[in-house]
């Protein structure tokens, strides 16, 4: 498979508004918003570091034409003492017939760790601009082997069932006196987001020296098969994608020769090449990931034809 690189197509320094923007697009996910948009929904940075969610539009026909920057949040900070009330970013959108279901990962400080991460939902009916929260409290929290993260990243409604691919964390990594999150990747499905189960199975697993995997982007190919994106770290700083595939999407196959893209040679992606989410886009696919420092400089694209999405 191979990924012909755009570069850098939306520069936040260039966007930044000075208040509730002032850099990054964390965890950049596409939307169709009609035929000649994509609507990438990402993580807007305070001066705090505080992220709430906000739109990028870009041109379908050029990508790296900026159509609009959103003015102000589409999903913003939760209620103080809300599982969300420290920052919000992307999980997953999804378009259906009673609305556009944005799935995101709230924030929230506590005294004896160094974050929570856990998942919520919300709804807009005005082809997303705007999002309401289905609920104040995370509809995928707490757990056994899971009592720090549970953030879902993919969110498929196939055959009456969501069907939903998650990041499992329970613990800490220290590397150079820092604290980084352990997590891994699990699935569940339900006919009822408000009723999640507490029980999951688990999907993908790091391996050593990786201690963390995550952000799983989940596609069905037109073939009727799976492959997934996934983002690893490991104990000497890498934090790349791996490749998986498979036939009923819980059982994966890691392939990572068949990933087709890399760090750059220099510049913004040159040391981190993380988060990405693809999306068809006429005769090809269009890829949307963050590149060094998690995105703090933004995001950027690259296209290929290698692979076909249903």
């Amino acid at each position: 498979m191979k990924w012909e690189k755009l570069g850098l197509i939306f520069n936040a320094n260039s966007h930044a508004n000075g208040s509730w923007f002032v850099n990054s697009a964390l965890t950049p996910q596409p939307y169709q918003l009609n035929d000649e948009t994509i609507r990438v929904y990402a993580g807007f940075r305070d001066t705090a570091g505080i992220s709430r969610i906000g739109f990028v539009d870009i041109d379908a026909r050029n990508p790296s034409k900026i159509l609009r920057v959103s003015d102000k949040p589409v999903l913003d900070i939760g209620r103080d003492g809300c599982f969300d009330d420290n920052g919000v970013i992307l999980g997953d959108v999804v378009g259906t017939s009673d609305g556009i279901y944005l799935f995101y990962v709230g924030f929230q400080l506590v005294k004896k760790a160094k974050f929570l991460a856990f998942s919520g939902v919300a709804v807009s009916h005005d082809n997303g601009e705007t999002f309401n929260r289905l609920s104040e409290a995370p509809i995928l929290g707490r757990a056994a082997g899971q009592t720090t993260i549970g953030a879902i990243h993919t969110a498929r409604y196939e055959d009456g069932l969501w069907r939903l691919w998650f990041a499992r964390g329970n613990g800490w990594e220290v590397i150079n006196g820092t604290a980084y999150p352990q997590y891994h990747i699990c699935y569940t499905e339900t006919k009822n987001l408000l009723e999640i189960p507490r029980q999951a199975e688990t999907c993908v697993e790091a391996i050593w020296p990786e201690y963390r995997i995550g952000r799983p982007k989940v596609y069905k190919l037109k073939d009727g098969s799976y492959v997934m994106y996934a983002t690893k770290g490991s104990l000497s700083g890498e934090y790349t994608p791996s490749y998986f595939q498979s036939n009923d999407g819980i059982q994966w196959n890691r392939n990572d020769s068949l990933l087709g893209i890399c760090c750059g040679s220099e510049g913004w992606d040159s040391e981190t090449l993380c988060y990405p989410a693809l999306i068809a886009n006429g005769n090809q696919t269009l890829m949307i990931y963050n590149g060094n420092r998690m995105g703090v400089d933004g995001f950027g694209a690259a296209i290929s034809q290698d692979i076909a999405l249903a």
